[in-house]
């Protein structure tokens, strides 16, 4: 039998809502580029609750326990003693979320002599140290394109609300307020900018393909150049590299995973090539960008806005600078963990499983790392020596 230690964020401050705000979630049966979404051998919750936090335990525990394996959920995954580490000794499984991110190091991982898989109840596996994760035989495995639409429809969220001065403006009504004046002295329309994505995968393509009829000229950069027909489709404009791509932007958003090439990416540099008065959305991985940085771009007026939701560390502490600088629309990490990408990352997780513990194989599309080297989705979207 196996130990699965499963890593979820805490429960509602108030509790589990005695009523959820509608009554169900549309069925998602297949994703844009065909891929069918998780099919697992059953679910053991209902699509629309609350699954993410630790009573939830992913609709695993019932599914588990019934097959005699042992199922520990906690919130605790940070300090010298937290249930994580004292769990983790004896753990076969670990699965954890990019929204509450229990850090497997390759200290940690070389304290688990029985882990086997590592599974990302998501997508973005870089809270895993993927060389140990070689070294040490660990299957490492995500729940590829479960949220990829969810991020998508939020980082559109974003670049509206940046633009058009949303957050500030409704601000004053919360004041009880009618500063038209002060509302509107940092609102511009969306139309007619230049709009570009670091990465043009799942989420980056995604983004673009919606932002498209806002009539704004989109361009892109990514390690691996769309066919020639979506260009054509959208109308993109391709750059080599994002250095070449920002300085032609008023809006980037940035969509690619973290990995050496990409790690700190956003530095001085990079921000003081953009247009002043251009915006940077980063729903990808906070390290991406370089935190001081962006703090000294906003206050000069480089930068007319940042949005995101990915910190570093996550959670992130209280006096991170990003909770305070100007003009910023941070959000907590949220934009993949919708109670509609919940139901899918859900079941996803439970397909993983289902195949490990059968001895089969695991969808290639899942696969990050397997049989001590990239593979799947890893192969295509990480490199090695992180």
């Amino acid at each position: 039998m196996a130990k699965i230690l499963c890593v979820l964020y805490d429960d509602p401050a108030d509790g589990f809502p005695p009523a959820y705000a509608r009554d169900a979630i549309p069925v998602i049966d297949h994703y844009p580029n065909g891929q069918t979404a998780p099919t697992p051998s059953a679910v053991d919750f209902t699509p629309g609750h609350l699954l993410g936090s630790v009573s939830g335990a992913l609709g695993l525990r019932p599914f588990l326990e019934a097959a005699g394996h042992t199922l520990v959920v906690t919130s605790d995954k940070d300090g010298a003693d937290s249930a994580f580490d004292r769990e983790l000794a004896d753990a076969d499984v670990v699965i954890s979320q990019p929204f509450w991110p229990a850090y497997l190091t390759a200290e940690r991982i070389a304290r688990a002599p029985r882990l086997k898989l590592a599974v990302t109840a998501g997508i973005g596996s870089d809270h895993v140290d993927l060389d140990a994760a070689i070294a040490h035989g660990v299957t490492v495995a995500e729940v590829t394109y479960s949220n990829s639409i969810s991020v998508a429809e939020h980082v559109v969220m974003m670049i509206l609300s940046l633009v058009r001065n949303y957050l500030p403006a409704h601000r004053v009504v919360l004041d009880g307020g009618w500063n038209i004046a002060d509302a509107v002295a940092r609102a511009y329309d969306l139309e007619g900018m230049d709009v570009g994505t670091v990465a043009a995968g799942r989420i980056g393509l995604a983004v673009l393909r919606r932002l498209a009829p806002f009539d704004v000229r989109l361009h892109y950069t990514d390690r691996h150049r769309l066919p020639e027909s979506v260009e054509r489709e959208l109308n993109l404009t391709f750059h080599e590299s994002a250095a070449a791509m920002v300085p032609h932007c008023d809006v980037v958003t940035v969509n690619a995973p973290l990995h050496p090439e990409t790690e700190g990416l956003f530095d001085d540099a990079l921000l003081g090539s953009m247009r002043r008065g251009s915006y940077l959305i980063n729903t990808a991985r906070a390290r991406i960008a370089d935190r001081d940085a962006v703090v000294r771009a906003l206050e000069s007026g480089r930068l007319a806005g940042y949005a995101g939701d990915v910190w570093y560390p996550q959670p992130a502490p209280a006096d991170h600078p990003w909770r305070t600088m100007p003009h910023q629309g941070m959000t907590p990490h949220i934009s993949g963990s919708t109670l509609s990408a919940q139901a899918r990352y859900a079941a996803g997780t439970r397909e993983i499983l289902e195949s490990w513990l059968a001895g089969t194989p695991i969808r290639d599309e899942y696969l990050i790392v397997d049989g001590g080297r990239l593979a799947g989705a890893g192969a295509h979207s990480y490199s090695t020596g992180t």
